[in-house]
């Protein structure tokens, strides 16, 4: 068996004439997990809902628990993608209109695009943008842009449900952010990727972006299975704590396009290897067992909280999950473009889903995308406006007024990241918090500096200590000045300042 991204575990030393055993990373989990069962420290594991369905016939050709409610964190953004498109195909907006930021849209948590208020961006552009950054402040764009606001966006969406027989679920944002009254289910979200596929096909390759540039910028996609799986060919993943780690995927093999729906992993590694175990499974048999009508349901529930499990203590529920993910072994050199570049003319050894996960990431052309208007373009913005109301009617723009960007009202503001876009690289944001803290104590510290010299009363640094005996006369023949209040305040404050001019330093 191949192991590509991690070190192997080495047991014996070859100069002794002990043989050399190399485990891959997955098969040491697996076997953890099944010492621990076997043992009682983790309980059976408990199922957590999926479902495979064929595009074209509909047709269901595995399921587990496919009608429970579930939480469906950021893969709402294909019902987003859905309504939107729809309206597109309504002629209410087209893809080149601009739909501009609003200071709620910009209050959303991350991930996020952190462009300001009253930036523009297409709504071509913006589709990008949610599919492979998942960005929630976009979403709201989107949904303001196309219905005036989140909650009447919202009732689009529940009609859009409702026409496509998604009986399970209930939509109150455009994003999948916290929402315990938000929930959906594995049948519901393959009813949504079939229809997306079937009814938008020109727009199919929206769901296959590997990466997007936005100037120097290049921001890959969550979806692990594009690149590394045979055949696949997008769809969406998604992340909170209470639902854990969901994917909707897509692959096609020979003419045949599946989807797969995997909700409430522990971490991605294992939504990717199960999702790829379930589409081998899937196009390995082929034969349907049910239909997406047939299946049992009952109505959206109470989804269940996985806080506890994936955000708190992962390694029982990593344990209990990695018993679902059957070893099915997948054809090297059939589609994978990472894999056929590593093999070249040779044939490598067949590897299982676990192996594929653990590919490194692949590198994609980048799709490019921009913030401000289309070449050329005259039409309307799409922006909050009372619902119902076509797009360009003139809305209450008392919002705005807080924030209003320089140069011509007609012109497109180009935006900078807003201060609480927080970085998705660890290292990175930790930096960014260090030097705002920094920044902060600085600017607290010349604030106390200044309120103190306007009360006349000077700080400890600034009061000269008194001149020696012997240097009396002549401090008396040579008067000092007094120091300009901007010198006074700088030797106040301690450490000593940068300049905030002065690149690389904080």
């Amino acid at each position: 068996m191949l192991a590509f991204s991690c070190e192997p575990a080495r047991f014996g030393d070859g100069s002794h004439g002990a043989k050399r055993m190399i485990f891959s990373k997955s098969t040491l989990i697996a076997a953890a997990a099944a010492l621990l069962v076997s043992l009682g420290a983790v309980a059976p594991a408990r199922a957590t809902p999926s479902i495979v369905i064929d595009v074209s016939s509909g047709a269901v050709l595995s399921h587990d628990q496919a009608t429970a409610s579930w939480f469906p964190a950021s893969v709402t953004k294909l019902m987003t993608a859905y309504v939107a498109l729809d309206a597109a195909r309504q002629g209410r907006i087209s893809l080149d209109t601009p739909v501009m930021m609003s200071p709620r849209a910009c209050r959303e948590a991350p991930s996020k695009m952190g462009f300001r208020a009253g930036s523009e961006v297409t709504l071509r552009n913006a589709l990008v943008m949610l599919m492979v950054k998942s960005a929630n402040d976009i979403a709201v764009a989107i949904a303001e842009g196309v219905s005036g606001s989140v909650e009447a966006f919202a009732d689009d969406m529940n009609r859009a449900s409702a026409s496509l027989g998604m009986t399970q679920s209930v939509w109150y944002n455009p994003n999948g952010l916290p929402d315990e009254r938000q929930v959906t289910s594995a049948r519901d979200l393959a009813i949504l990727g079939r229809a997306l596929y079937l009814q938008f096909p020109e727009h199919a390759n929206l769901f296959n972006i590997g990466a997007m540039q936005l100037g120097k910028q290049i921001i890959p996609t969550h979806n692990h299975l594009l690149g590394r799986y045979p055949g696949a060919d997008g769809m969406k993943t998604g992340f909170t704590c209470s639902a854990g780690f969901n994917l909707v995927a897509s692959a096609t093999r020979g003419g045949r396009r599946l989807i797969a729906v995997v909700l409430g992993a522990p971490n991605p590694i294992l939504r990717t290897a199960k999702t790829a175990a379930l589409l081998d499974r899937g196009f390995q048999s082929g034969a349907a067992v049910a239909s997406l009508a047939s299946l049992p349901s009952s109505g959206p529930t109470a989804a269940p909280d996985l806080r506890e499990a994936v955000c708190h203590h992962r390694g029982p529920g990593a344990a209990q999950f990695m018993a679902e993910i059957e070893d099915a072994s997948v054809p090297v050199g059939s589609g994978v473009p990472l894999l056929d570049t590593l093999s070249g003319a040779q044939q490598l050894p067949h590897m299982n889903a676990k192996e594929i996960a653990h590919l490194p990431r692949p590198r994609f052309e980048p799709v490019p995308v921009y913030v401000g208007r289309a070449p050329g373009y005259v039409g309307p913005v799409a922006r909050t406006r009372a619902p119902g109301a076509p797009v360009g009617e003139q809305p209450d723009l008392t919002a705005y007024a807080a924030q209003p960007e320089p140069g011509d009202a007609n012109a497109s503001p180009i935006s900078k990241p807003a201060p609480d876009a927080v970085s998705l690289r660890r290292a990175k944001h930790a930096k960014a918090v260090k030097a705002a803290r920094a920044a902060a104590a600085r600017a607290a510290r010349a604030e106390a500096a200044a309120t103190s010299d306007a009360a006349g009363a000077p700080e400890a640094s600034e009061v000269a200590p008194a001149p020696k005996p012997k240097a009396a006369a002549r401090s008396a023949a040579k008067p000092k000045t007094a120091a300009p209040p901007a010198e006074a305040q700088k030797r106040a404050v301690a450490p000593k300042l940068r300049s905030p001019a002065e690149p690389g330093k904080s």
